[in-house]
């Protein structure tokens, strides 16, 4: 298991009092805003009002008055316009919101979705002079644009006119449109900045409309809804109300190809939520235009006919679980990789590439990467000479910053501070991977973090804690569904489910009992066992079987309890540092020499009990260690490893075996290497 930094928020018990008495809001729901960093009563005020109204004026957002004129003038002179969008959820819902207003509009109106393949993101050069020959005049981007450059130039060339509505990171220049439309823009004035491309596109909608968007968001709020949950963007400030005024759409009026799609995910039944979206109705937009053709998803997104959107929808689902399985089996192909011996795992930047791999998916394995071993992470696929990359990161870390430093090498790049994606030669992987661990090396590099809201016992889960976090719906980024702390719970029984791909638990604390469950976490690879004291990070949902409601505990985060946080990271970012090659203070390597007596008791402890995972915090909790010897533990299981007194099987589970040699740990080249730097 790849360890996290466990934080715990402190919320403020005055000021959740002082909330819940003045705004009549659940005292509960209060606390946990509090501990989520707010302190003004106006602001909460707005964060619990389910009818809060949209704020951010359309035209605070740079050119977007000069926007709205140019399209206006367009469309009353019946000039042809092309929207022209993005391949994801986001760009796809974008593109859908302004074709179909526009429509409304009588304009003169094409769309235009690039191919994710053979032509990449954005705009391009072929595609302005193809959209040139069909007689278009003005070209409007949304969710790209920002750093086509070169593109603009075409545009110009060809006697069209561009404008550009995008949400990404500005670069040193701007491209050469009639307007550029971006909240990143250094000069604009937008007081909220974290904004999709859909968010974008909707409030040129109410710029070309004269709307504040409270008329318009009841038409258009479901697209919106999608696209931004869809971008990981904030659910906070305006996106909150937009996102939670476009479920409420969803579910009071939906769209025959939401609806459908809804039911060929087989979820038709269920409530609409921002849960469904992310992990249900999002993944499936962005399958279309992984693995065949978003123009499937646009259509759908667009139908009004429900035969013709259940047909739509069959297709687009059978393409995501084509999806499912490539994603799998790259995932797998770079994990093995990783395994395989290599120093790649290693790195602080985690860069691994594979010919052929689809660069469909490459972004979610990527993402995969990322949360397994808690680093930013690049997954590159080679197509002979040329190839793509997406690159995922964790907060404190910013991918963006990162690959830009390393610009020179790469053909192209853009992307956000956790999310981006780049273009390179096959012969530029080696130098990118080591330019970007060499800028890492001059960073504090984060720990990937597990967020606590708030310590929880088991006998206060209730029904009733579930209603009170509803109010804090809808969930996302920036606004995460709520994680709560069961500190100090010993593990009372363990059982496989589901062929082992998951561990239910019973945990008690204090005489009280309560079951859990850990999905994704295989039981061979489960290091804890009956007897251990843990503490667990879980959310808590609602499950309703044979009509009677339940709380489900769901296992996100497990660590021994009584370790000492600050003296486990230090080990591990120790050990880490000793195995990528780098130098060591004699201090450090002091801190990675095991003696003869901590050799004896790890060796027995192990041969007592196989360690499961390599998961050496265990032997801290097994020996009485409270993490100070954590990183000289870890060098202990390496040592006999290396030399035969221990081995490993496929799943990391590393035992005494039946006839261990003997040998002298002295000869080890892991402990000739630590005493090297004395």
């Amino acid at each position: 298991m790849r360890r996290k930094k466990w934080l715990v928020s402190k919320g403020s018990k005055d000021l959740a009092a002082q909330i819940a008495q003045e705004l009549s809001v659940d005292p509960f729901a209060a606390l946990l805003v509090t501990s989520r960093g707010f302190d003004n009563i106006d602001e909460i005020n707005d964060f619990f009002d389910a009818d809060a109204p949209l704020s951010l004026s359309p035209l605070s957002i740079a050119d977007m008055g000069k926007a709205a004129e140019r399209i206006n003038r367009a469309i009353d002179d019946f000039e042809l316009i092309c929207v022209f969008g993005d391949y994801d959820a986001d760009g796809v819902t974008a593109t859908a919101l302004l074709y179909s207003y526009l429509e409304t509009r009588g304009a003169n109106v094409i769309r235009y979705i690039p191919d994710r393949l053979t032509e990449g993101y954005g705009l391009n050069v072929g595609a302005v002079e193809e959209l040139a020959d069909r007689g278009v005049k003005l070209i409007v981007t949304v969710d790209n644009g920002v750093s086509a450059i070169e593109e603009a130039v075409r545009v110009k060339e060809l006697g069209m006119e561009l404008i550009v509505t995008d949400h990404h990171k500005v670069g040193d220049v701007l491209p050469d449109a009639y307007a550029v439309v971006d909240p990143h823009r250094a000069d604009c004035r937008s007081v909220f900045k974290e904004m999709s491309g859909v968010g974008v596109a909707f409030k040129l909608v109410c710029a070309l409309e004269g709307d504040d968007g409270d008329i318009l968001i009841e038409e258009y709020g479901d697209l919106v809804a999608l696209g931004t949950i869809g971008d990981v963007v904030s659910l906070t400030g305006e996106n909150r109300v937009m996102v939670r005024r476009g479920l409420r759409l969803m579910n009071d009026c939906p769209r025959p190809g939401i609806c459908a799609l809804m039911e060929a995910a087989g979820v038709g039944d269920k409530l609409f939520s921002a849960s469904t979206a992310a992990f249900t109705i999002c993944p499936r937009i962005n399958a279309a235009g992984r693995m065949g053709s978003a123009e499937k998803a646009l259509e759908l997104l667009l139908c009004e006919d429900d035969e013709t959107a259940e047909l739509l929808a069959d297709e687009i689902n059978a393409m995501n679980a084509l999806r499912q399985k490539t994603e799998t089996d790259i995932f797998a192909s770079a994990v093995s990789m990783l395994a395989s011996g290599s120093d790649l795992s290693n790195d602080r930047v985690i860069v691994v590439d594979g010919e052929g791999w689809h660069q469909g998916v490459i972004g979610i394995v990527a993402a995969r990467i990322t949360e397994k071993y808690g680093r930013p992470s690049v997954v590159i696929s080679r197509d002979g000479e040329f190839a793509k990359g997406s690159c995922r990161s964790i907060d404190g870390f910013s991918i963006y910053d990162a690959i830009e430093s390393v610009s020179d090498c790469l053909d192209h790049f853009g992307g956000h501070t956790l999310a981006a994606g780049l273009g390179l030669k096959s012969s530029k992987i080696a130098e990118f991977r080591r330019r970007i661990n060499e800028y890492a090396a001059d960073k504090e590099m984060p720990f990937a973090v597990q967020k606590i809201d708030c310590r929880l016992l088991p006998n206060s889960i209730s029904l009733d804690m579930l209603s009170s976090l509803s109010l804090l719906e809808p969930f996302g980024a920036g606004n995460p569904q709520p994680c709560f702390g069961l500190f100090g719970v010993r593990i009372e029984e363990t059982a496989a489910v589901s062929d082992g791909k998951h561990i239910r638990m019973i945990v008690s604390k204090n005489g009280a009992r309560t079951g859990v469950v850990f999905f994704g976490m295989p039981e061979k690879r489960f290091p804890f066992e009956k007897g251990d004291t843990v503490d667990l990070a879980v959310n808590l949902d609602r499950n309703v079987y044979n009509g009677e409601e339940r709380v489900s505990v769901i296992v996100r985060g497990i660590r021994p309890s009584l370790t000492d946080e600050e003296k486990v990271l230090s080990s591990v970012r120790l050990f880490e540092k000793f195995s990528r090659g780098e130098k060591l203070t004699s201090d450090e390597a002091q801190k990675l020499l095991p003696d003869r007596q901590l050799e004896v008791s790890v060796f027995k402890s192990i041969k007592a009990k196989p360690l499961k995972d390599k998961y050496c915090e265990v032997l801290c909790m097994r020996l009485g260690d409270d993490g100070e010897n954590l990183a000289r533990i870890t060098a202990v299981v390496e040592i006999m490893l290396e030399m035969g007194i221990l081995t490993a099987d496929e799943n990391d589970t590393v035992r005494v075996p039946e006839n261990p040699p003997k040998v002298n740990l002295e000869d080890s080249e892991i402990m000739k290497n630590i005493k090297s730097f004395f």
